[in-house]
């Protein structure tokens, strides 16, 4: 069997909030509960690059880093998610939350994935109302990651003009 890597110029799905629109409140609702300012924007934006990297999916990755970029954080910083653990220009919480988004997408050999150091270690930046945000903004890049595997948005493309009708 032969395949073929072929640029689209739609995605495989039709509109989710067209098809399935009982999704708009439960999408609302998450972006509201990850909004509620306990953690940073450019944190939750952080976790997401991330998640989308260690994936190894373009349409999340391009999303996340352009809405970095948007909130005018620099390339250096951008360009660093991929390699955070020695790159100088993380603070010390943003640290702790890109360390348990790997924690969490990562399986680990030797025990659970969050260890009680990981926990301790985030819960020295979050309390616990900015530590349970910042399990949702974990749980809200996967809730969306099906859709982004699966129905192959387009790079780039705002998510309003590129699902096909």
């Amino acid at each position: 069997m032969t395949t073929q890597n072929t640029l689209t110029t739609e995605s495989r799905l039709p509109n989710p909030l067209k098809t399935v629109p009982e999704l708009a409140p439960v999408a609302e609702a998450l972006f509201k509960a990850v909004g509620n300012g306990s953690v940073p924007q450019t944190t939750v934006s952080l976790i997401h690059l991330r998640l989308g990297q260690l994936v190894g999916n373009t349409y999340l990755t391009v999303m996340h880093t352009g809405a970095l970029r948007r909130a005018g954080e620099s390339e250096e910083r951008i360009t660093a998610v991929s390699s955070w653990h020695d790159a100088p220009y993380f603070t010390d919480a943003e640290r702790a939350a890109l360390a348990l988004i790997e924690a969490v997408l990562t399986p680990n050999p030797h025990g659970e994935r969050v260890s009680a150091d990981l926990y301790a270690r985030v819960s020295e930046h979050y309390d616990e109302k900015a530590l349970t945000t910042l399990t949702f903004a974990i749980g809200q890049g996967l809730f969306f990651l099906p859709l982004a595997t699966i129905g192959r948005p387009l790079p780039g493309v705002a998510p309003s003009e590129q699902w096909r009708d």
